[in-house]
Order: structure tokens, then sequence, then C-alpha cells
């Protein structure tokens, strides 16, 4: 495995605060680029949060971000022997609630990759607000809102002048993943 200096996103929102929208949809565009290699290959990460989006550096000093822990992902595609064996069985809900699609969370099983963009427009609006889109007073509560309410718009914590992207985050938390943006590619667009 590769060992990284640096930090999660969510260590860096704690001690810094939201980020300017600039450096999120900079930080969440890497993390596409990193996720369209993934889904192409069939695999779905289901468990995309600040935490699991590290911040390290290039050799230039520049910022780079590495999209960690596949420890639940879900393989869509034949493995390597080539038969269709499912390597993350489930049998319960397995993720972070905070950044779970609806669908995920009614089946495990039955994602593909646009319940990444969800979770990726949950980041997104953390980061750029300091706010989680839901919430509930427990587990129960989360997981009720989630599938059932609409978040508080993102445009009500920022500058008017960042309506576009706080449409965008929006489009990514659409209940229904057929009214989603359709990849994490257009996201990264």
């Amino acid at each position: 495995m590769e060992h990284h200096q640096g930090s999660d996103l969510r260590s860096l929102l704690k001690s810094r605060g939201p980020f300017s929208v600039r450096l999120a949809a900079d930080y969440v565009s890497q993390a596409c680029l990193g996720l369209a290699e993934a889904h192409a290959l069939g695999i779905v990460h289901r468990d995309l949060k600040p935490a699991n989006l590290f911040c390290t550096t290039r050799s230039d000093g520049s910022d780079l971000i590495k999209v960690i822990d596949f420890g639940i992902a879900k393989y869509q595609s034949p493995n390597a022997s080539g038969d269709q064996f499912d390597v993350t069985e489930c049998a319960s809900m397995m993720g972070s609630l905070h950044y779970m699609a609806p669908e995920q969370m009614v089946d495990a099983k039955e994602v593909d990759g646009r319940a990444d963009v969800w979770s990726l427009g949950a980041t997104l609006y953390e980061l750029s607000s300091g706010k989680k889109p839901f919430r509930g007073a427990d587990a129960t509560d989360l997981a009720f809102n989630v599938l059932t309410a609409d978040p508080q718009p993102l445009a009500a914590h920022l500058p008017p002048s960042d309506a576009d992207f706080a449409r965008v985050v929006m489009h990514c938390l659409a209940r229904r993943r057929d009214d989603r943006l359709p990849s994490v590619v257009e996201l990264a667009r």
C-alpha cells in the first residue's frame, strides 16, 4: 500500500472550517477522476465521505486528493476468475448514513455509480458549508430524513455568487437516482 503524508478532508474541515467553493470543487473533481477509473472497472465505492478523501501533495507541492478505503466497495463486473461472485455480500446496511444514497439504504447491493455521485454531493455540501445536508436525532431519524425529505438548499449557506455550484450539488442529492448527474465524469465537468 502507498504511504501518504497529509490529512483526510474531514480533519482539514474540522481544523480550518468550511472550504471555499473553488477548493471544495477542485478536491472533489480530483476524487471524481479516480472514481471514474474505479467505475470503469465496475467498482462502486459506497462509502465516500470527507474522511475517505485524503489530501497529500504532488512533487511540485500542489494538493493531490486520493480516494481511500474501498473496504465496502461493490464489484459490479466479474472478478478476475470470470465468475459473478459479489465480493461484498450485504445482509445489512453498510456505509456512513450522512453520505449514503437513499437507494443504498434500501438495498446496498442494488447501487451503481450514481450512489457515489450522491455521496460526493453530500461531501461537497459539507465541505463548502460546514454542515451536513441531512440531520436526525438518531440513526433512524437521519435515515428517514434522507429517504423522505429534501435537504435545506445549499444556496442558503453560500453567497449568491456561488448559486451555480449550489445547483450542481443539489442535483447530486436528488432522491431518485435517475434525477441525479449520471456519473462522476459529469460531476467533474
